[in-house]
């Protein structure tokens, strides 16, 4: 089963000690992102975010998104 990008960046937000208005501050000060909370949030939600998004968010977090072969 494959899990939502909204479970694993809350997930993951979790494990770091952030909250979603820490994550949004940290990718604009990194990224120059312009996004509002309720704009991420509603990203989240809906599951609409662009692929760049999710790295910048990954980095934010201290993470990488890493593309792995699948076992046979």
């Amino acid at each position: 089963m494959l899990i939502g990008i909204e479970e694993q960046v809350k997930s993951l937000m979790v494990r770091e000690g952030f909250t979603m208005k820490e994550l949004v501050e940290r990718l604009t000060r990194l990224f120059g992102t312009s996004s509002s909370l309720s704009n991420f949030s509603n990203k989240l939600t809906r599951g609409s975010l662009r692929y760049n998004e999710a790295q910048e968010i990954a980095e934010a977090l201290g993470y990488e998104i890493v593309w792995k072969k699948k076992a046979p």
